[in-house]
């Protein structure tokens, strides 16, 4: 009997297409255990994870594959330049690990970056520019592609656990430098240093909007404010005050935007030069 070259195509196709049904049926399954394990146990399914992850991310179609299924935050590059992956561990104390694979396109071939979170070593976590091996941990959500200078910059949008207290947003910029990632740029404001991205803290049990707006050009967000004033620079103790700020891409920066009125249609951050916010 003859067979057809697509059939025998889908023949050889059938085991890689199982091993990975394998591996993320595996990964869904100690992602749900992990918030209920103990911390103890949750290294150990972590180990798992990335074994796992890593497996499904060195096959050679992980760049067309698609990882609806796979229960981790995932943002692709609309460009095709990279897949992000995104996890986190939250402890028995209340702070959040997280954990990370970037797939990436180089020019000397695709490569498969682990993430290491580094949050307790960045005091001043808007200051420097970090790398793979050196990374402020968040769950990423969405990516926002801008250019500047030939440059592409992918800003992200990303939530962070930080302690039983106090949770995080934070606007990451991920770029790539001679073929290398680098997270942060000095994409915001005209201080001195400027930073690299932008970190939002407020109280554990509220909530606070940070998503990028297509009909508004701009990243949208609640404004931050105290509960009262003597608590100004504690950020455990903010809280959305029902106005709203943005970030808009203008002359090759995110220009801050106070004041932003989200119910007239339309509605543009005004542009403040300085690029400061009030929190």
């Amino acid at each position: 009997m003859v067979r057809s070259p697509l059939l025998l195509l889908l023949i050889l196709a059938a085991p890689a297409a199982l091993a990975q049904q394998d591996l993320k049926a595996r990964i869904a399954a100690d992602l749900a255990r992990m918030a209920k394990a103990t911390d103890r146990e949750q290294d150990s399914l972590n180990a798992a994870i990335k074994t796992d992850l890593r497996g499904l991310l060195n096959q050679a179609d992980a760049f067309t594959v698609g990882y609806a299924d796979l229960p981790m935050t995932h943002v692709a590059a609309p460009d095709g330049a990279f897949h992000l992956f995104t996890w986190n561990l939250p402890r028995s104390d209340g702070h959040h690990d997280f954990e990370g694979f970037l797939l990436a396109r180089t020019p000397n071939g695709r490569v498969l970056y682990e993430l290491q979170d580094k949050t307790a070593k960045l005091p001043a976590p808007e200051v420097p520019e970090l790398g793979p091996d050196r990374w402020y941990g968040a769950l990423y959500y969405e990516v926002i592609p801008v250019k500047k200078g030939g440059r592409t910059y992918y800003t992200l949008l990303g939530w962070k656990g930080f302690s039983g207290v106090e949770t995080r947003k934070v606007i990451e910029v991920l770029s790539f430098r001679s073929g290398k990632p680098r997270f942060g740029a000095p994409l915001f404001g005209n201080g001195r240093p400027r930073p690299m991205r932008r970190v939002f803290g407020y109280a554990q049990h509220v909530t606070m909007t940070l998503r990028y707006d297509p009909a508004l050009e701009a990243i949208v967000m609640d404004h931050l404010s105290p509960l009262r004033p003597d608590l100004k620079g504690q950020w455990a103790f903010y809280g959305p005050d029902m106005t709203h700020d943005g970030y808009f891409w203008h002359r090759g920066e995110w220009w801050f935007g106070p004041e932003m009125d989200l119910r007239a249609p339309g509605t543009k951050p005004k542009r403040d030069k300085s690029g400061k916010d009030a929190q």
